[in-house]
């Protein structure tokens, strides 16, 4: 007896001459198959596209920096003479340095009296605050005129994510030229670390942070206080971290298999209904008629 491998197919074809084409079944044939080339292409989509995780955990991110924090600074003084513009820094661990100049750079405004200032320097990871102020000049002037225009304050790595929206630079933009020119300017930062992870794994240190502000003219007992425009920063114990992610290739294959043949066996469902339907209202007509 000759064993017949044939008999384990559980798809067993069904010949031609016993099947019978409808129109119905070429509509709904014609409608399934564009319906799955829709969920096809969008599965597809989704497969190729990246998605970004956002996740938030208590740690320092960025433990090979040396307690350090980068900071580019970008700010115009349009009516200050560069000479009197100076950067101070101050910090809880008694860092007090005035005048800093590394890294720094002051570039005289088209008017030839006005002054952009434009420096990147570090801090350290502990409160403080870093000013820009007359404090370094020779000769105090008599009435420093502190309205400006910040263009850019970002703290880490520069970040340009068209899918983060995110804090990096709050302050860009921030225009207090209808201010009073004697009036000190105070910004409260709360800075949040944020680490954003490639899907090579490659991780990038940057800073978010929030801003609050207010100006005032401060006087003590000898009179009014030299205005200075203060950055006065604390850092979150929260760290933001995004993830790129992509949708692995067994569940986008998984993904295409349920659609494939969820759709035919709906479709097929539906087209034996019609069918069924169909066959037993031309049987009822032929009732009547006889």
């Amino acid at each position: 007896m000759t064993f017949d491998v044939r008999r384990f197919d559980i798809y067993r074809k069904v010949p031609k001459d016993l099947t019978q084409p409808t129109y119905t079944g070429a509509f709904i044939s014609v409608c399934c198959c564009v319906f799955m080339l829709f969920l096809f292409l969008s599965e597809l989509t989704g497969f190729i596209a990246t998605e970004i995780v956002n996740e938030l955990y208590v740690d320092d991110p960025d433990k090979d920096s040396g307690g350090k924090i980068d900071v580019s600074l970008n700010i115009s003084l349009p009516n200050l003479n560069c000479d009197l513009v100076g950067l101070d820094i101050q910090d809880e661990m008694g860092r007090h340095e005035v005048g800093h100049i590394d890294n720094s750079m002051k570039v005289a405004l088209s008017n030839g009296y006005g002054c952009r200032f434009e420096g990147k320097f570090s801090i350290n990871k502990v409160p403080g605050n870093f000013h820009v102020s007359t404090h370094s000049a020779t000769a105090q002037p008599q009435n420093p005129d502190m309205t400006h225009v910040i263009h850019k304050l970002s703290f880490g790595d520069k970040l340009q994510l068209q899918n983060v929206q995110g804090a990096f630079n709050a302050l860009g933009g921030s225009n207090k030229l209808e201010s009073n020119p004697l009036a000190s300017h105070d910004y409260i930062l709360k800075i949040v670390p944020t680490v954003y992870e490639d899907l090579s794994g490659k991780q990038r240190f940057s800073y978010q942070y929030t801003v609050a502000n207010k100006e005032y003219v401060a006087y003590s007992h000898t009179g009014r206080i030299i205005p200075a425009i203060w950055f006065r920063y604390d850092l979150s114990p929260i760290t933001v971290k995004y993830t790129e992610r992509r949708q692995p290739l067994y569940r986008f294959i998984t993904t295409i298999c349920a659609i494939i043949g969820g759709t035919f066996t709906v479709a097929g469902i539906i087209d034996s209904c019609i069918f069924t339907a169909s066959e037993a209202w031309k049987k009822i007509q032929l009732g009547k008629m006889s």
